[in-house]
């Protein structure tokens, strides 16, 4: 990983996704989370403060090192425990059916092969858990979709391998997890980067 992605885009990202419309969107989507939960994309740590009292654990995930000081503060002041088990969402260092739930916010965007992450993130959980996610990705609106694709090669470059065009909620299917609810949704801003896809998914 080189100097921009791990040193300069978790600062951006964390300004970016810092304001108060994401954080009430953060709190949505880790709602309901309990017991030993998986954050893959733990960044800086904006969902801490969001954590639900009956979580016991966080093992995160993230590849940037940067993200680790941003995000100490907030751990800091959390009554969860958040334990860093690894680096890459798409080989999670975890023994099978070993969380209740995972959690992903602005992350599946970026992983490169992200149908291995989301088979990983099967196997790792218990049956019966779930992944509570909240992404951005493919409108369904022709125009918006014909500048997503366009944007993305782009968008790649300066966003640590951001897709706009992910269909997230086909991935999610894909993956043999049913998804149980689903909102899709514009947030505030240009189009392309903001169609969103918020909702939980249940492992059989």
């Amino acid at each position: 990983m080189g100097f921009y992605q791990d040193q300069v885009l978790p600062r951006a990202t964390d300004v970016l996704l810092g304001g108060r419309e994401f954080a009430r969107l953060r709190a949505r989507a880790a709602a309901g989370l309990e017991g030993e939960v998986l954050e893959v994309g733990f960044g800086s740590g904006r969902n801490v403060p969001h954590y639900p009292p009956a979580i016991t654990r966080v093992r995160a995930v993230d590849p940037a090192t940067v993200g680790r000081r941003l995000a100490a503060k907030r751990i800091a002041a959390s009554p969860v425990p958040v334990e860093y088990v690894g680096l890459d969402g798409q080989d999670l260092p975890l023994e099978d059916e070993t969380v209740d739930h995972v959690l992903t916010t602005w992350t599946l965007c970026t992983i490169p092969a992200v149908e291995r992450a989301l088979a990983e993130i099967r196997r790792v959980l218990r049956p019966g858990g779930s992944l509570h996610f909240l992404e951005h990705g493919r409108s369904p609106d022709r125009k918006v979709l014909r500048w997503q694709d366009r944007l993305t090669p782009i968008q790649r470059r300066i966003a640590g391998g951001c897709h706009l065009n992910r269909p997230i909620d086909r991935l999610v299917r894909n993956a043999a997890l049913e998804v149980t609810r689903l909102d899709t949704y514009y947030i505030r801003g240009p189009k392309p980067l903001g169609y969103m896809f918020e909702g939980v998914a249940t492992k059989g």
